[in-house]
């Protein structure tokens, strides 16, 4: 009797299906470096989802940490076809310039960090020289209305990273602004939002010197986290 509870045993055991890979090991690219984070909505329509950041040692990826997330108010669209102002957040692969906040970094932070005042705007004016760029002050040729006065948003922007979406080589029309910051009253209007503790704690971690990126997607579908 007891050998053949062993058996039984030893089948179900045996039958078991393996744990999954690490999401990063079955993404289709991780940037190169040895850093990642993951924004993960469950459908395009989501607003929330989840945040992981991964360190890669010895070729495996392994979990740092992990917070709930904040998406678009209208979801995410693929970056590379996505139009501004439609409060989506864009998928995709990207890097992380740099952090900037109206609160001083937090203490072991080595990545570039700026402080925003009362003269610093984010300029999303299409027709201006800036578009898509940090400008100090705001140029006449980027109106107001079409700029993001960054200190009159203490609680988003207390601390923040910029996401390299459309930015290195910004195309007119696709949208400007693109952050991981800390989270507002709701959904946002295309950033990637957490709590701000979760915020302080990435940025503890980030390292410019092991390549850090993001990505962004759904759990499937044709903007699956794993296509980029």
């Amino acid at each position: 009797m007891a050998f053949s509870v062993l058996l039984a045993l030893a089948g179900s055991v045996a039958a078991r299906p393996a744990a999954a890979p690490p999401l990063p090991q079955r993404m289709a690219d991780t940037g190169g470096g040895t850093q990642l984070i993951t924004a993960e909505a469950p459908a395009a329509g989501s607003t929330t989802g989840t945040v992981t950041w991964w360190n890669l040692r010895r070729g495996v990826w392994v979990k740092g940490g992990s917070t709930s997330a904040r998406f678009g108010a209208n979801g995410l669209a693929e970056g590379a076809s996505r139009t501004q102002g439609t409060n989506t957040t864009p998928t995709g692969l990207y890097d992380l310039p740099y952090a900037f906040g109206i609160k001083p970094a937090p203490a072991g932070t080595v990545h570039p960090y700026r402080r925003v005042n009362d003269r610093s705007w984010w300029c999303q004016d299409n027709a201006a020289r800036d578009y898509n760029r940090w400008v100090e002050p705001r140029p006449r040729d980027c109106r107001a209305g079409e700029a993001e006065h960054l200190i009159a948003y203490p609680t988003q922007y207390a601390r923040a990273l910029l996401i390299g979406f459309n930015y290195e080589r910004p195309v007119r029309g696709r949208g400007a602004g693109i952050f991981l910051h800390v989270n507002g009253r709701g959904a946002t209007a295309g950033c990637v939002s957490v709590p701000a503790a979760a915020m302080d704690r990435i940025l503890d971690w980030v390292d410019p010197v092991r390549r850090p990126h993001i990505a962004i997607g759904t759990r499937s579908g044709p903007t699956a986290i794993t296509r980029y």
